[in-house]
């Protein structure tokens, strides 16, 4: 655990700019600041300047850190000590796990009896106690309850937040800061929407110019069509090789998305597919797919991006190599 523990405040609406703030400094001894790289050839193919925040190179692999640990801070020490559960087959699942090894208290994961082997591996390694259920949104948060039920522990949710948006928000303020062009665009991938609602919320306000936009796969378009319609809609399917977008927005997310992103930019399977292996051989660091879901969309939409100075947030790097789709 970090020597000096800072306690922040729940959140009962959007956080606003002070709120950030304090949520960064609260954060940033549990989290790496990643890097922001740069591609000539990359930024010749798209014809526009782009700057790539890395969280595949965050602790735990993805950016989702950032939320479980802002969340977690949000609770009393007594809710604290009776542990942290979720329910996850990914990138969430272990964000919790490492955050309540970091606070030394319990962590109680639900996840798919089917969810990834690597990514069970990870959880366990974390210390975590992991309860399995059926693949489906209703089998989940049935065991969630009588895992909270029994435990006592706090629910993180993963992205349906105040606390996990101002948490994936400073990823996009580290982002804006780093860079030393003004940035028009800063651009995230759409799953639930906690890490677009922070962007849109931290281009708002720390960027002079920026706007955010948010790029999601034609097949899971839930959030490009709640845009237009001002309601949540909800996907018939979930498939698509982005798995890290296969959810649909909350709620809260959804509030912040619909005032702050005019733009949710929709892409197919081949294009992120292509989009991938570029960033995987010209930069040459691993991503996941749901990464590369926004670069897809600068391809796609070429004419929206000309000679613009584009940051996009690379979410995380939890791949199985032995199952790459190209």
């Amino acid at each position: 655990m970090p020597n000096s523990l800072i306690n922040l405040q729940p959140l009962s609406q959007p956080p606003n700019q002070a709120d950030l703030l304090l949520t960064h400094e609260a954060i940033h001894s549990f989290v790496h600041r990643t890097p922001v790289m740069r591609n000539h050839s990359l930024n010749v193919m798209a014809s526009c300047s782009l700057h790539f925040k890395c969280e595949n190179f965050q602790r735990i692999g993805a950016f989702k850190m950032r939320g479980a640990v802002s969340a977690a801070l949000r609770l009393t020490e007594e809710e604290r000590s009776q542990g942290l559960a979720t329910h996850s087959s990914g990138n969430h699942a272990q964000a919790v796990a490492l955050t309540a090894k970091l606070l030394n208290i319990p962590a109680h994961i639900v996840m798919p009896h089917d969810a990834p082997k690597v990514k069970v591996a990870a959880v366990e390694g974390y210390g975590a106690s992991i309860t399995y259920c059926e693949n489906t949104p209703a089998e989940r948060e049935k065991t969630l309850k009588k895992v909270v039920a029994k435990t006592g522990a706090a629910f993180i949710h993963p992205f349906n937040d105040y606390g996990v948006i101002a948490g994936q928000a400073t990823a996009a303020m580290e982002l804006i800061e780093d860079v030393e062009a003004a940035l028009d665009i800063v651009m995230a991938p759409v799953g639930g929407g906690g890490l677009m609602a922070g962007t849109a919320l931290a281009a708002r306000y720390f960027s002079l110019q920026a706007v955010a936009w948010g790029a999601e796969p034609r097949k899971v378009d839930d959030a490009a069509r709640s845009l237009q319609s001002g309601k949540i809609e909800v996907n018939e399917t979930n498939f698509t090789v982005a798995d890290g977008l296969r959810t649909n927005l909350g709620e809260r997310t959804f509030e912040v998305i619909h005032k702050r992103v005019p733009k949710i930019l929709v892409v197919s399977e081949e294009e992120i597919v292509h989009a991938m292996r570029q960033i995987w051989e010209r930069m040459k660091i691993i991503i996941e797919p749901s990464c590369a879901v926004p670069f897809a969309a600068v391809l796609r939409y070429p004419e929206m991006f000309e000679g613009k100075e584009v940051g996009i947030i690379l979410t995380g790097g939890n791949v199985d190599v032995d199952k790459l789709p190209f």
